[in-house]
């Protein structure tokens, strides 16, 4: 999809920049828009009112984010930015339906980098990786264009002086005339007392703090909504100079690697408790480790290789072109079935030793690289990878919003409590550590076992303390 530059007049000055003109120019004379204060400033009393103490404040103060974009570029967004705008939408209300912290901020982090990346208009990989650094880059241009914009507006009427002064008056009288009739009625001062709000130091401090932030953030926004920067245009162009015998050797040699250690590997791969058993010096723990460091070590690694030669090698004739598509789908192929071995660890790891939201975070990664790999060799086949950055950033999405419609707190609960129900063991003081998420699942547990899960200690029954925190639980 061909994304529109910002016009620029050909009369506006900018300043010089870390960017330059071309990528992201510094316009003098740029201010933000009447709609983009009134928005930022309606955006923070949303934020001040519900990011405190509401489970529904991240996705209402997203929704205000949205409409503070669409004021301030009269709704004119690209089928880019529309996806963008579900997905970021999609990540904030996981804090509205799931309690566990960890996934919360992990969905409320990525909201955030989704909107400025996508607000980039960033397709390459070099675009991608400087926007969703574009937080950093941002605070003194939002701040002097909201400068410009908020010295250039002529206010009518009363001048914002004596408003303020009809303001507390008007407080004031209020506070003084309902402290008399609630001191000469009880039934009035139970009323009143009833819908007053109580407001104490820190609580203010922290909505005024809350609402200075939201705002800011809705004016960053549009900032970047209005004046995209070209990151793109940075992105180094493939000079593809390497003949076929050049990279097809080396290439070459590395699928061959992995074809004869994946042969010579099959029972270590794919061997489970038995290869365990019968490894002198091998733990569960161990083997899963091993899958998930050989995991990370070899995806890094093919996809250095992958880039560098889709980078560099030439592909104008067709032998060319089959060589490219036959050996990277193969590395590819095999890098896949490395993925599933560690998968397959991961697992028997789980099984023996419990699950706990490492051990499911590390599974979830385990997924999405094996979604990148799959990615590419789509891509190999299609010979083109401008879509690729994209689409590897939809799949990061994708899973951790599948993780957190897993309700990871809860799946973790679950399988540790049929595992005690199997064993007779539980980790006591890691399940009673779990969010609310977890409650229905741990009220399985037998009642001995349930008051070491809430004290996640030791616990008086009868005449014997129980040591909650030894993971051995099996008779009362």
């Amino acid at each position: 999809m061909t994304t529109i530059d910002t016009p620029i007049h050909p009369t506006a000055k900018h300043r010089h920049s870390l960017w330059g003109p071309r990528t992201w120019p510094v316009l003098r004379y740029a201010k933000a828009p009447r709609a983009a204060l009134l928005g930022a400033a309606v955006a923070g009393l949303v934020g001040a009112v519900t990011l405190v103490d509401n489970t529904f404040g991240v996705l209402i103060t997203a929704l205000a984010f949205v409409a503070v974009v669409l004021a301030a570029r009269s709704g004119r967004l690209s089928r880019w930015e529309w996806a963008g705008v579900a997905g970021v939408l999609a990540l904030a209300s996981v804090s509205a339906l799931r309690a566990a912290e960890w996934i919360v901020t992990m969905s409320t982090t990525l909201a955030i980098v989704v909107a400025v990346v996508v607000l980039s208009r960033a397709w390459t990989w070099t675009g991608i990786a400087l926007g969703g650094l574009l937080p950093v880059f941002l605070p003194v241009r939002v701040a002097r264009w909201t400068g410009r914009g908020a010295g250039s507006i002529d206010l009518e009427g009363p001048r914002p002086v004596r408003i303020g002064v009809v303001f507390v008056v008007t407080i004031a009288l209020l506070v003084v005339f309902a402290a008399l009739f609630g001191a000469a009625d009880k039934r009035f001062s139970d009323a009143l007392g009833a819908v007053t709000p109580e407001f104490d130091t820190a609580s203010v401090v922290g909505r005024i703090l809350v609402f200075v932030l939201t705002a800011a953030g809705a004016l960053a926004v549009a900032y970047v909504a209005l004046h995209p920067p070209r990151f793109d245009r940075l992105a180094p162009v493939p000079r593809r100079t390497v003949r076929l015998w050049e990279w097809m050797v080396p290439l070459g040699a590395v699928v061959a690697l992995f074809v004869v250690f994946v042969g010579f590997q099959v029972s270590t791969l794919f061997g489970g408790q038995g290869h365990v058993l019968t490894t002198e010096g091998l733990t569960n723990a161990e083997y899963a480790r091993q899958g998930f460091w050989q995991l990370l070590a070899v995806t890094v690694l093919t996809l250095l290789v992958i880039a560098v030669t889709v980078a560099k090698a030439r592909r104008e004739d067709r032998g060319d072109r089959i060589a490219l598509r036959a050996l990277l789908g193969a590395l590819c192929l095999l890098s896949l079935v490395i993925v599933a071995s560690a998968l397959h660890r991961m697992s028997l790891y789980e099984q023996q030793y419990g699950y706990t939201t490492l051990r499911l975070f590390v599974t979830a990664v385990e997924w999405w690289l094996a979604s990148v790999f799959v990615l590419v060799l789509v891509s190999g086949v299609r010979m083109s990878g401008r879509w690729l950055p994209r689409a590897v950033g939809v799949g990061a999405v994708l899973t951790v919003l599948a993780l957190a419609a897993l309700n990871p707190d809860a799946y973790i609960a679950r399988h540790n409590v049929d595992r005690f129900e199997q064993t007779g063991r539980i980790d006591t003081s890691y399940v009673g550590g779990l969010s609310a998420d977890a409650d229905a699942e741990l009220e399985r547990l037998p009642d001995y076992v349930r008051p070491c899960v809430e004290a996640r200690g030791p616990v008086f029954v009868g005449d014997t303390w129980h040591l909650c925190k030894d993971p051995s639980i099996s008779v009362p």
